[in-house]
């Protein structure tokens, strides 16, 4: 089956949790295209049975280049399975016990992007990212160290290295994109 991976990224995160799905489903057989829009437009997703969109987040977000493909080929998407992934900072939210926060994410990032475009996904998934402190700049890491600094340290997520926070659960991405070949193999032999 083909299948592309579709994202746009700020930190790194999309981009390494798009590589282990893609490794996941060269595991499982699967002909895998995976493109950075932010560095390659695509013209043409007829040839794809299966298609994963993924974006980082930022304010709650999707990196432009990531909806601009959405809106693209929303229209297309109804001959495809589609399935929609976002790395934001849920796990924190998660690790608090904030289920309203986490529900107020995932109606933004993924729900309302459903609604807009008039989407129907097979699955979708809320994933943690990477805060990069390094990256940002003044007034961005001045408003996320006042927003997310302390909480990161209270809910047990520490530096990986000096400014740079991975959020990422690699056994949660692995068994979401697991989840998501049983699905596939599934919808396909219907």
């Amino acid at each position: 089956m083909n299948a592309l991976i579709v994202y746009g990224t700020s930190f790194g995160a999309t981009k390494g949790t798009a590589e282990e799905m893609a490794r996941i489903l060269r595991e499982e057989h699967y002909d895998i295209k995976l493109v950075n829009v932010q560095e390659e437009k695509i013209k043409d997703i007829s040839a794809y049975q299966f298609i994963i969109v993924g974006s980082s987040l930022a304010n709650c977000l999707w990196n432009s280049q990531a909806e601009d493909f959405l809106k693209r080929f929303q229209k297309d998407f109804d001959h495809t399975s589609l399935a929609l992934f976002v790395s934001s900072v849920n796990p924190i939210a998660k690790r608090e016990g904030n289920t309203e926060e986490m529900a107020k994410l995932h109606k933004i990032a993924l729900e309302d992007k459903i609604t807009k475009y008039n989407l129907k996904p097979i699955m979708i998934g809320v994933f943690g990212g990477i805060l990069n402190y390094n990256k940002m700049g003044f007034i961005a890491r001045k408003g996320m160290e006042i927003a997310f600094k302390t909480r990161l340290q209270t809910t047990g997520f520490y530096e990986v290295e000096p400014g740079v926070y991975d959020l990422r659960d690699w056994d949660e991405i692995r068994s979401w994109t697991r989840d998501l070949v049983k699905l596939c193999a599934c919808k396909n032999s219907e």
